[in-house]
């Protein structure tokens, strides 16, 4: 069984599959805000995703960063780090993208465990 969340038209939010959680890619919603915090407000909006889920960012496998530019890697890794648990950092990439939008600095997609 598949369970979908914030179903709209043409996506999930988040779909639940045998205890794994797949979310979509996360955005900000204040775009004024710099690079740290866009990512904070990612990370929290992912976090949300998470406790619907029934897990917490402990249980995240691979998260996937989308940067508009790579001039913001340092920034972001200030909020990632903040923001990460200790001995429970997931496997990661991160990569220079064009987003959909011009004023999104970043976007994150997570696969995490729902235990």
């Amino acid at each position: 069984m598949i369970q979908r969340f914030d179903t709209g038209p043409r996506m999930s939010e988040m779909t639940i599959h045998n205890n794994v959680a797949y979310l979509a890619g996360q955005v900000p919603e204040d775009t004024s805000a710099d690079i740290v915090g866009q990512t904070q407000q990612v990370l929290a909006a992912i976090d949300e995703l998470l406790r619907t889920a029934v897990t917490d960012k402990s249980h995240i496998l691979r998260a996937e960063i989308f940067l508009a530019d790579m001039a913001d890697f340092a920034g972001m890794n200030q909020a990632w780090d903040a923001w990460v648990p200790k001995d429970a950092a997931p496997a990661r990439a991160t990569v220079q993208a064009k987003l959909a939008r011009p004023d999104w600095k970043i976007e994150i997609v997570i696969t995490a465990v729902v235990p």
